[in-house]
């Protein structure tokens, strides 16, 4: 009989982000941590915003910031899923790779120190690569494929990750001087 392993979300999270692989397979296998994954990138996400609001930016505003996480998150899931299982021959469902990718984030916290003078700008170069990786670890985790094949994966997955932030922030500003307009 095979015995399934629980551990807390600090730990999961500690775990992912040391790109701990054994974490990446329980989580992918565990159908009850979709919602802590979820709760990962929420948790995430505050801390990015906080770095960066205390740094002098994050003028979309809180709200923004959640949406474009949550959102980039689902969508470099399902990508990642319609890549890795139509064109790489991967096998996962996309509630595995929402479990993943979602416990990938777990490095983002650390740009909760981006505010820093001088160190707050490598803290956020490192981390993002640290995403990438991390990313890149989940993805081939959950499709049992090659790194590779998870490169490749998560690069496109990546870069539609990105381009949703960049029309969220777009269409957040364009509703800012709407907002200025009509007053």
């Amino acid at each position: 009989m095979a015995m399934t392993i629980h551990h807390g979300l600090g730990e999961r999270m500690w775990r992912a982000a040391i790109l701990d692989t054994n974490d990446y397979e329980e989580v992918e296998a565990d159908r009850n941590a979709t919602p802590q994954a979820l709760l990962v990138v929420v948790i995430a996400a505050i801390a990015n915003i906080i770095g960066l609001v205390l740094g002098g930016g994050g003028e979309g505003g809180v709200l923004t910031g959640l949406v474009s996480a949550v959102v980039g998150w689902v969508v470099w899931s399902l990508v990642a899923y319609a890549i890795g299982t139509g064109l790489f021959g991967g096998s996962a469902t996309p509630g595995e790779l929402l479990r993943t990718l979602g416990f990938a984030q777990s490095p983002r916290i650390l740009n909760l120190f981006s505010f820093i003078p001088i160190v707050g700008g490598i803290i956020r170069l490192v981390v993002f690569f640290w995403l990438l990786v991390a990313g890149i670890v989940a993805i081939r985790q959950a499709l049992d494929f090659s790194t590779g094949r998870a490169i490749a994966t998560a690069i496109v997955g990546w870069i539609c990750m990105v381009v949703i932030d960049v029309v969220l922030a777009l269409v957040t500003h364009s509703f800012a001087g709407l907002g200025g307009m009509l007053h």
